[in-house]
C-alpha cells in the first residue's frame, strides 16, 4: 500500500467515525425526547389534602359560631 492509499483509507475511517459518533448522539437526543416530562403542575395528592384540612377547619368553625348563637 503506498502512502497515497494509506492517507485516503486513513481519512475514510476518520470520516465513518465521525458519521457513527453523530448517529450516536442523534438517537440519544431522540431517546431523551420521547420520554414523558414529569409534570410540572402541582401535586395531586397534596392539593387533596390541603382540601381536606380546609374543610375540616371550615367545619370547626362553623361548629364554634353555631354553638354561639
Amino acid at each position: 500500500m503506498t502512502d497515497t492509499q494509506k492517507k485516503f483509507a486513513a481519512a475514510i475511517a476518520a470520516v465513518m467515525q465521525v458519521l457513527q459518533e453523530e448517529e450516536l448522539a442523534a438517537s440519544q437526543v431522540a431517546t431523551m425526547d420521547a420520554a414523558p416530562a414529569a409534570p410540572a403542575g402541582p401535586k395531586l395528592w397534596a392539593l387533596n389534602g390541603r382540601q381536606a384540612q380546609m374543610q375540616l377547619r371550615n367545619l370547626m368553625q362553623l361548629r364554634t359560631f353555631t354553638r354561639m348563637a
